[in-house]
């Protein structure tokens, strides 16, 4: 096949997207690289509750006889420059585009019509993982580009429990061991939730996570309506084909946390859970149980990889996780070039500043440490 013989289009209409389903799925499954982020249950529920009238741009590639064998899913995004981003938003730890393993010309035919429709306008790929399709198109991107480092996430080899508290120094790892005979004392069981009963499954995790962040800062988008609604719409799909699963913990009976994972072929994923203050009242440590939870799913099913998703917590730490930094894909359509150049240093600005304040903050924390250890043993404040 030559790129002659590819057909290129744009979806610009929500319905028309929604109406993607089959074959996108066909394409997801050909897609080696993909994560659940990029599945239509995920994209197009997003869409529904985030997306705006107008703003739709995914671009597709065809084969002659009509098979999709590339798919962009991006949107025009807000603010007074010209810029395509990709759907999923800040609720997305992974995007992509899709590729067809077995269409070489896909990547190639993918660039060239994204080209086109970026004429005069820059592509701002976020939260691109490492090794990921799209960076088969920044590599045949003929423009201007430019990558830049994203958010960081951690990540845990596939393998069991018992390998995990290996990888630790001997003192945490007996501390890690001693809570998880606790939690097996008390008799916490967990139930795997078919697929009919996720809705009101997902209605109670995020009661229990509003629960579990109450007073502490919980983050105001897992409140909203429109991610619940969002939630509810995709998980289910995404459950009953084998790209999620919702899980709920019992201790005498009751649901006392709920935990909702993702997965592809390659990785597992802990997107959301939510616990019940009860059980750090009984000093429960709730990271512990779910990452023995996420390690059986990761080790039980061959999967390569026990991604702890965005973000380097001091408590994902414990683990002594291999830390993957996201990549932030930048490409100017034709005359952008100077809007690209601006963007990207916005971007490496904010970033510095981020930077700038983590470390005023870390040294912050360690000056306080400093003056309450001075004042324990008899110093001066």
């Amino acid at each position: 096949m030559t790129l002659s013989e590819l057909r290129t289009q744009v979806c610009r209409d929500g319905e028309e997207f929604g109406e993607l389903d089959e074959e996108w799925a066909s394409l997801y499954a050909r897609c080696s690289t993909a994560t659940p982020f990029q599945s239509h249950s995920w994209l197009h529920s997003w869409w529904v509750s985030y997306g705006r009238p107008g703003a739709l741009r995914v671009v597709l590639v065809r084969r002659e006889d009509g098979e999709l064998v590339a798919a962009a899913p991006l949107m025009r995004a807000r603010g007074p420059l010209p810029v395509l981003t990709q759907l999923g938003g800040a609720i997305t730890d992974f995007t992509d585009v899709l590729l067809d393993d077995a269409c070489p010309e896909a990547a190639p035919a993918l660039a060239g019509a994204l080209a086109r429709v970026a004429r005069g306008t820059v592509v701002d790929l976020r939260e691109v993982r490492p090794g990921a399709s799209a960076e088969q198109v920044f590599a045949r991107w003929r423009g201007p580009r430019r990558r830049l480092a994203d958010s960081l996430c951690l990540e845990l080899p596939g393998v069991s429990m018992d390998d995990l508290i290996a990888r630790m120094p001997s003192s945490r790892a007996q501390r890690v061991r001693a809570k998880l005979r606790k939690l097996d004392a008390l008799g916490i069981d967990e139930r795997v939730v078919p697929g009919e009963e996720v809705p009101a499954a997902l209605e109670r995790l995020l009661t229990l996570h509003q629960l579990q962040w109450q007073g502490r800062g919980v983050t105001v988008e897992h409140t909203s309506d429109r991610f619940a609604q969002h939630l509810a719409r995709a998980v289910r799909p995404m459950v009953e084909c084998g790209d999620a699963r919702v899980t709920e913990f019992r201790l005498a009976g009751d649901i006392v946390a709920a935990d909702l994972t993702l997965m592809s072929p390659r990785l597992v994923g802990g997107y959301l859970y939510g616990a019940d203050p009860v059980l750090r009242a009984r000093k429960v440590d709730v990271s512990t149980m779910l990452l023995r939870h996420g390690a059986r799913e990761t080790s039980a099913s061959g999967r390569a990889t026990l991604s702890l998703l965005r973000g380097a917590e001091p408590y994902k730490q414990h683990w002594r996780p291999e830390t993957v930094t996201n990549q932030r894909l930048m490409l100017a359509g034709r005359g952008a070039a100077p809007l690209l150049w601006l963007r990207a240093g916005a971007a490496g600005g904010r970033r510095w500043a981020a930077r700038q304040a983590r470390e005023r903050a870390w040294v912050g924390r360690a000056v306080g440490r400093v003056r309450a250890w001075g004042r324990t043993n008899g110093g001066g404040g």
